[in-house]
């Protein structure tokens, strides 16, 4: 794995790359914005923390000790990634658990705003709504569009961003189009008039360039499955120095507090640590940590921001060129998202004729009947053609007149 450096030229990095990822070898994998494919170095070591437990037991001193390091092992690999410093990140077990931190950190009073987009995930719109419902607070959805008019999402933004809002919910990377939005000018317009803004950085952290210190949000939260290659069941939450002194947790357990006597009078930390809760499975701490570790060490973050950019930009362009495809995703500031639609097809009939004709891994966006595909550092620019070719076949033809396939058992071989 160590050989699998920054500096190795492409035509050895990628496919020892593709060694190190082996379920890049099951299809033509298009979906790291669902679950990125796990390092097998990830793999192995979650593989031996588990069986030393089951050798060794859990109770022992030495494994809180050890455990206490993992965490912040996990901490440090995170902030690397997104920039800023350990003590600014809280691990979570999902991006959905951060942005209800984010949603839970204010005093809400009834007749508050809080201001979203119209192309939202339901891990940010659930706690918002659960907002509305049970504090009235007023939940205000500005209609973006697509999101690739930075002008036209600030305009409808800035509608939306009146006095009385308190909180400002959007993404970073928009799931269903892969747009980017413009988000230090977001955080300006509406730190500028009292909001705090937090984010979700699911399809962004591990995909694109990005510094939170930079952009200046109160909140930013990541999964570990997706762009970073972790497992499941884990996540992070950057907190900003502006969040510390919030009126009051919503929730708290003993990992909040720094120490906590039993007449119930605790310190909490001073830093994000706060909003950390109790305990998560050892295993996947250290398995989050390898993967974004791996990442940043042995493939290069700059190198795969680089090739997730243009690969992407590839896969849109060839896939514009097909008659009957529209590509949903905006022209220029490409993530590693691409969503299109096919003239004449659901979006679900058609990645089924796509799964049996190309071995793809992809998704559809069921609320804009569209298909996803999420472009990967690994992939290859012979799979992308691969695919635009079978996205050719099923686009000059009808659900109809497809020719026949044979009945595929899909057994996930081999692909080049």
């Amino acid at each position: 794995i160590a050989m699998v450096g920054p500096f190795l030229p492409d035509d050895e990095k990628i496919p020892a790359l593709r060694e190190a990822l082996p379920s890049t070898a099951a299809g033509i994998y298009l979906n790291t914005g669902t679950c990125g494919p796990l390092p097998r170095e990830t793999a192995h070591a979650m593989a031996e923390a588990e069986a030393w437990e089951l050798r060794t037991g859990r109770a022992d001193r030495h494994y809180w000790e050890d455990a206490v390091e993992r965490r912040a092992e996990a901490r440090a690999a995170v902030a690397a990634v997104l920039g800023t410093s350990p003590n600014r990140i809280a691990l979570t077990h999902a991006t959905t658990d951060g942005m209800n931190i984010a949603a839970w950190a204010l005093d809400w009073n009834a007749g508050d705003r809080v201001v979203t987009t119209s192309l939202e995930h339901p891990g940010l719109l659930g706690p918002l709504r659960v907002l509305h419902d049970r504090r009235g607070v007023d939940l205000v959805i500005a209609d973006i569009g697509t999101g690739g008019d930075s002008e036209a999402v600030l305009a409808a933004l800035d509608r939306a961003i009146v006095p009385g809002t308190r909180l400002v919910a959007l993404s970073h990377v928009l799931w269903a189009t892969g747009a980017r939005l413009p988000i230090r000018e977001i955080v300006e317009l509406a730190h500028g008039r009292g909001a705090l803004v937090a984010v979700d950085g699911a399809q962004s952290a591990g995909a694109i360039h990005l510094s939170v210190e930079e952009l200046g949000a109160d909140f930013y939260a990541v999964p570990a499955q997706k762009w970073l290659l972790g497992p499941d069941g884990l996540g992070a939450v950057y907190c900003a120095e502006s969040v510390m002194d919030m009126p009051r947790l919503t929730f708290a357990g003993w990992a909040s507090f720094e120490s906590m006597d039993l007449a119930a009078e605790g310190k909490l930390w001073p830093d994000a640590r706060r909003f950390e809760l109790a305990g998560f499975h050892q295993p996947s701490v250290l398995g989050f940590a390898r993967s974004a570790a791996w990442l940043a060490m042995y493939v290069g973050l700059p190198w795969v921001y680089e090739r997730i950019a243009r690969l992407a930009g590839e896969a849109a362009a060839m896939l514009a060129e097909v008659p009957g495809v529209e590509v949903v995703t905006p022209a220029g500031g490409v993530s590693g998202l691409v969503t299109f639609r096919i003239a004449g097809w659901k979006s679900a009939a058609a990645l089924r004729e796509l799964e049996q004709r190309t071995l793809c891994i992809a998704r559809t966006i069921p609320a804009l009947d569209v298909l996803r595909i999420s472009v990967g550092f690994f992939n290859t620019e012979a799979e992308l053609r691969r695919f635009r070719d079978g996205v050719a076949l099923v686009a000059e033809n009808t659900p109809e007149t497809i020719p026949h396939r044979p009945k595929i058992e899909v057994l996930r071989g081999g692909v080049d």
